[in-house]
């Protein structure tokens, strides 16, 4: 079987192996001797997007893939307007919800597709159209290379203080959707000053699961998300978590000690905002997460959901037969 990715390249500049997630499944996928090849759209807006069509066609006659996977939506709008017979599979990962033009177009075409994948349930609830053909498949981990490091030996590698409790932020602090500020009021009122908070960004795989194996705490709270990609990972290295109840949070969280989940004002999974109780629950959580000791057992839940790389893999690659069949 061959199977074509096409993703977006904008942030990657055109290059699929900088395309982690992708790269990650295609390569899960090919284990199973499935010859996969990709193609990235470069090109900003839909008229960006649009100049494609003809460079994909191309793409699609000279490498005659069994099944085009796309992912994000206006990737599989852009599949499907190549107008070819090969049969198209969407990935819808939260972006394609965000706007309501773009939820019109996205959902209205996936009504073409063969089949569509949506990562996390509030992402097909929140479609405008909704495909026929579907299944909920949040993106895989890369489980191997989420070797845990002892919790005292990682700290001991990073130079961090014995006396301190370390706090992983999961983003770049200015990310205004990734929500730091509830976090550092949070801490200020909290008032102890042997917390320090590190910031997830620039670092390399390797350096974040160093991370996440030596914190006393993973941190999201989050306003908006598809299914957090960081979270799982951290969950994967045994990380104390809390995380606001956005996305698939509650569900990839489960009731496990050492997982904290703050309160959603708005009863709804694709946004969270606050409200006049958020900040003192977030303190109290912190207060309480910070007294657990010891790891989770997130690892052996992300293997227990099929959410390694190469379970999902196994569930895309059903997919795809079903289509050929």
């Amino acid at each position: 079987m061959r199977i074509l990715e096409v993703h977006s390249g904008n942030a990657v500049g055109g290059d699929s192996n900088k395309y982690t997630f992708v790269k990650e499944q295609g390569n899960a996928i090919a284990k199973y001797g499935v010859i996969v090849d990709y193609y990235a759209i470069v090109g900003k807006g839909i008229k960006g997007y649009l100049k494609n069509v003809t460079t994909l066609r191309k793409k699609i006659k000279d490498f005659t893939p069994d099944i085009i996977h796309a992912h994000f939506g206006l990737c599989g709008v852009v599949a499907l307007l190549t107008r070819s017979s090969v049969p198209v599979v969407i990935t819808f990962h939260n972006g394609e919800t965000l706007n309501s033009g773009v939820n019109f177009v996205c959902s209205l075409f996936s009504k073409w597709a063969a089949h569509v994948v949506y990562v996390a349930q509030h992402i097909y609830d929140k479609c405008i159209f909704k495909s026929k053909k579907y299944t909920i498949l949040p993106c895989g981990v890369e489980m191997p290379d989420m070797n845990i490091t002892p919790y005292n030996e990682a700290r001991e590698k990073l130079g961090w203080d014995t006396n301190k409790k370390y706090i992983l932020f999961g983003g770049n602090f200015k990310n205004l959707r990734k929500n730091y500020p509830l976090l550092k009021d949070a801490l200020e009122l909290l008032g102890r000053k042997d917390i320090e908070v590190v910031e997830m960004k620039g670092f390399s795989r390797e350096e974040c699961v160093l991370r996440m194996s030596a914190c006393d705490l993973f941190a999201l709270p989050t306003k908006s998300e598809g299914s957090p990609q960081a979270l799982k990972e951290a969950m994967a290295c045994n990380c104390p978590i809390l995380a606001t109840d956005i996305a698939d949070v509650r569900t990839l969280l489960g009731d496990l000690a050492g997982h904290y989940i703050l309160r959603n004002p708005r009863k709804t999974h694709e946004r969270w905002d606050a409200d006049e109780k958020s900040l003192d629950e977030m303190t109290e959580l912190l207060q309480e997460v910070l007294q657990f000791t010891g790891r989770t057992n997130g690892r052996d839940r992300i293997l227990e959901m099929g959410l390694s790389n190469e379970q999902v893999a196994e569930r895309l690659i059903e997919i795809y037969k079903s289509i050929k069949e």
